[in-house]
């Protein structure tokens, strides 16, 4: 009898210390985002469910391509997803449908195709990012709005979870 005590006080154990450790990275490191809207299209969808790291940008600076989630400065309640187009010191522009950072064009296969208007050129000042939607005519991003203070930075997406189906690393 004090065996089959034993084994469940260490089973009731380990599961509280796994549910404690879960509670902890869910509410401090990784937290999930439903997108709502499709400016994020094609590769990010509306109902698609993300994870994204929220130490991230806590110990690392952004970088061109990551999709970052960010509290919409207009609205801090809102948050947004779009993609890194240009960090600190990069001058951006965007001319024939196409996004030139220091002069060179980049390569952007996660675009969804379409025209959208010209822009810059604009040189990043530090402590700021330009970010941009994959889907550029139904997104509203820096072209609207300006450029994002870092500190509006909330986390990396790195993951799709949901649905199962459309489950990705960015």
């Amino acid at each position: 009898m004090k065996l089959k005590t034993s084994n469940t006080k260490w089973i009731l154990g380990a599961l509280g210390i796994v549910l404690l450790i879960g509670g902890l990275l869910r509410w401090g490191v990784f937290q999930p985002y439903l997108i709502p809207s499709p400016s994020m299209e094609p590769g990010i969808v509306p109902g698609d469910r993300i994870l994204v790291n929220r130490l991230a940008y806590r110990l690392w600076a952004p970088s061109r391509g990551d999709v970052i989630v960010f509290a919409f400065p207009k609205d801090t309640k809102r948050t947004f997803v779009k993609r890194v187009i240009a960090a600190e010191g990069e001058k951006v522009e965007l001319r024939d449908n196409k996004v030139f950072v220091n002069g060179n064009a980049i390569q952007e296969p996660y675009v969804k195709q379409g025209d959208y208007p010209p822009y810059g050129p604009e040189v990043v000042p530090t402590g700021k990012v330009f970010v941009l939607g994959d889907n550029r005519r139904e997104s509203e991003d820096s072209r609207e709005w300006g450029l994002l203070p870092k500190g509006y930075l909330l986390g990396k997406a790195f993951l799709i979870y949901y649905p199962f189906q459309r489950f990705k690393f960015f």
